[in-house]
């Protein structure tokens, strides 16, 4: 028996009417909502449905009617092709009013809260190569855009050194230049994979788990000093090292070079070894009066600039005089729990990740913070009685969790903590609503501060304060 074709469906003339959450647009076809990807509140576009629900439907845009007056053009070629910077199309000011009022909305709907102050969104002072670090895929074949694929049919597909293309993890779209980072590193990605063809190195092929090149990590700190990390599937000391020698010898400005080997079926090179080639093996950042340790693996907040006001932010809304003890949940490698620590009497830091605690240990000690104490476990068996009977109950509870959001359980010993203050870091309005609505028990929220860490996409952090009922 044959098997059936899925019909495919058609909106004629829908019009785009908001922006919704995952940066996606909204249109409505009777009273459906449509989300559309790409779109911006004021085109009316033809729209073929690439997914049905009960109650919602999923589209993209294959013909314009009317383009909206709002539309910009977009900076970069591979916008719609890499997922990345999906609102390139929406001006920037745009960009951050659709941000702040989906924070609001978020607890408005969701946490059910209203009564609150807010202060205006912070956008990011730099809205291309804002970003610190970067990692790109070797692919041994290179995903190739609708115009390609007409002109290259029948042509053996090029190589690749880009991102995965959403949806397609097998599928990598090569990349000529990305304006997420300073222009510093298009010159190495270039470089690295003008050589890597020209010596004839394989790429990686993640189907059949074959080819020497996998990944390439970029870091690079404030005063233009860059890591590079390298990943190969095979310890292969022939290609390995003449390799490095031509990075260390070409890029000038590459302050730390690495490499691993990783045999893993996946690309994440957490847990791997870094083998420390040539420079030093770790990148210093500073932040107000600190200095920080950025290790190949550490985690680090990818906007510096900004990330420098949220922790002002952070700490101004935790209103510190000296005297208080300060537990910062979630604290990652001690970064707001250092940049805080001038104003409290002592702070206890929780994180999940045992090297992140570790990077924060070696960051307090490098910046002589002597009044911090860092634990590492899951944040239910960690964040207990027990700690509290070690430390003594806090004063100000700062936390900034996953996009997931803080565990009911977090949340219950947080209201029976009696700490007179939370501030709440969020990079998830939707789960900071929710929370809210549960620390609602006990706690009003009192104000928020939306803030801008990645320009051109949907994402957006929110900093809230709770004072105790």
């Amino acid at each position: 028996m044959g098997r059936h074709k899925r019909r495919v469906s058609f909106l004629d003339g829908l019009e785009i009417t908001a922006v919704g959450a995952e940066g996606h647009a909204i249109g409505r076809n009777d009273s459906q909502v449509v989300f559309v990807k790409y779109a911006a509140p004021g085109d009316v576009v033809d729209v073929k449905v690439t997914k049905k629900k009960k109650n919602f439907q999923e589209g993209q845009i294959i013909r314009f009617q009317k383009k909206s007056s709002d539309r910009i053009d977009p900076f970069c070629p591979h916008f719609t092709y890499c997922g990345g910077c999906k609102w390139q199309h929406l001006p920037y000011e745009h960009q951050l009013a659709h941000k702040q009022q989906q924070v609001v909305d978020a607890l408005n709907r969701i946490g059910g809260i209203s009564d609150f102050e807010i202060h205006p969104i912070l956008g990011s002072e730099e809205t291309t190569a804002y970003r610190n670090k970067l990692e790109l895929t070797f692919s041994e074949k290179a995903w190739l855009v609708d115009f390609d694929k007409e002109r290259d049919k029948g042509m053996l597909k090029p190589s690749a050194l880009g991102f995965h293309v959403p949806g397609q993890f097998s599928q990598v779209l090569d990349i000529e230049k990305c304006y997420l980072m300073p222009d510093y590193v298009n010159d190495i990605q270039r470089g690295v994979k003008a050589y890597c063809i020209e010596h004839q190195i394989s790429f990686h092929n993640i189907q059949k788990h074959e080819g020497m090149m996998r990944n390439i990590m970029f870091r690079c700190n404030s005063k233009n000093e860059w890591m590079v990390v390298l990943a190969f599937y095979q310890n292969d000391q022939s290609i390995i090292e003449p390799l490095m020698n031509y990075m260390k010898d070409t890029f000038s400005h590459i302050h730390s070079l690495g490499y691993i080997v990783n045999e893993k079926m996946n690309d994440s090179m957490q847990g791997c070894e870094v083998v420390h080639f040539a420079g030093e093996p770790y990148l210093t950042e500073e932040l107000g009066s600190l200095k920080y340790k950025i290790q190949p693996l550490s985690f680090f907040q990818t906007n510096t600039k900004q990330a420098k006001n949220l922790y002002d932010i952070t700490k101004d809304f935790a209103e510190l005089s000296g005297d208080e003890l300060v537990y910062d949940l979630y604290t990652g490698t001690g970064s707001i729990a250092l940049y805080v620590a001038d104003k409290a009497r002592f702070v206890v830091g929780v994180e999940y990740v045992e090297a992140a605690i570790e990077d924060a240990k070696v960051n307090a000690e490098w910046n002589k913070v002597n009044h911090t104490a860092f634990y590492a476990g899951d944040m239910k068996e960690v964040f207990t009685q027990e700690l509290f009977d070690k430390h003594g109950l806090p004063d100000v509870i700062i936390t900034d969790p996953p996009r997931e959001g803080m565990h009911p359980d977090v949340i219950q010993r947080i209201l029976e903590s009696g700490a007179k203050k939370i501030v709440y870091v969020s990079c998830n309005p939707a789960t900071q609503a929710r929370d809210a609505q549960l620390l609602s028990e006990g706690y009003q929220l009192t104000k928020i501060q939306p803030l801008d860490m990645f320009p051109h996409t949907h994402h957006v952090e929110n900093v809230a304060l709770f004072t105790k009922k």
